[in-house]
């Protein structure tokens, strides 16, 4: 078969891969525990307050690797992979790093180099991911906390904003990967020390890159939605399943 005879005209949805990232607490684990019948692999602990189906916690990359490579070839009915969290994931590459380069600690193996290292096994990683959603139809959740980074465009003054708590050249790796990456936070912030009675602020998610936070998306959301995986949900069935063109009324 020819190259001309495989080209594919029109959409070919696939299986969402989305990082939502945030402030602590604000509910990320719950949002990937809302997705179609879920499955954690966690990398740190902390789902003990959570129903969902998840496996022991990784200890290691390899332990990580081995989580989707049973999911891969292992009969399940799980639909989504959610990996909790991401930046304790890098810690677990950072100790692959170390053994492979024979170093106690990333940045004795010099200015950089390391994080550079470890981008082969983000790559290896998301290659994983990748398979099952190729193989096993598997949607990606893909959970991280946040941190506050400087940042500066050609046509601005340097300010802060919210980021994955990720080195930078992983960061932009695995956004880039990503077809969406989700900013959780609250829709208002109250000091309880000057306002009594106070209600507690609305959970959101930002879905566009805005002053104060990074943040993308591939399905024409709007800039702020609750966070609620129903929310997100609404907007991949319109990807999949968009509304027929009216039909011209005759004159």
């Amino acid at each position: 078969m020819s190259l001309l005879e495989q080209v594919h005209i029109g959409k070919k949805p696939a299986p969402r891969r989305c990082m939502v990232y945030g402030v602590q607490g604000v509910g990320k684990s719950t949002f990937g525990a809302s997705a179609r019948r879920p499955v954690f692999v966690q990398t740190e602990d902390g789902l003990g307050e959570i129903e969902c189906a998840k496996f022991p916690l990784a200890r290691s990359f390899d332990e990580a690797m081995a989580a989707l490579a049973e999911l891969v070839t292992q009969p399940h009915e799980y639909e989504t992979i959610v990996v909790d969290s991401l930046d304790w994931l890098e810690r677990l590459i950072w100790q692959e790093v170390c053994k492979a380069e024979n170093v106690s600690n990333i940045e004795k193996i010099g200015f950089q180099k390391g994080y550079v290292f470890a981008l082969n096994w983000w790559r290896q990683f998301l290659a994983g991911l990748d398979d099952l959603r190729h193989t096993r139809g598997m949607a990606v959740i893909l959970v991280a906390h946040c941190k506050v980074e400087k940042f500066q465009t050609p046509e601005d003054s340097a300010f802060d904003r919210f980021s994955p708590r990720l080195h930078k050249l992983a960061s932009a790796v695995v956004m880039e990967w990503c077809d969406e990456v989700l900013f959780a936070t609250y829709s208002t912030t109250t000091d309880p020390k000057k306002v009594r009675n106070v209600t507690a602020p609305e959970r959101i998610m930002r879905t566009c890159e805005g002053p104060t936070h990074v943040a993308k998306n591939r399905l024409n959301m709007p800039y702020e939605l609750p966070l609620e995986w129903a929310a997100y949900d609404y907007f991949i069935g319109l990807a999949h399943n968009p509304a027929p063109n009216p039909q011209p009324q005759e004159s």
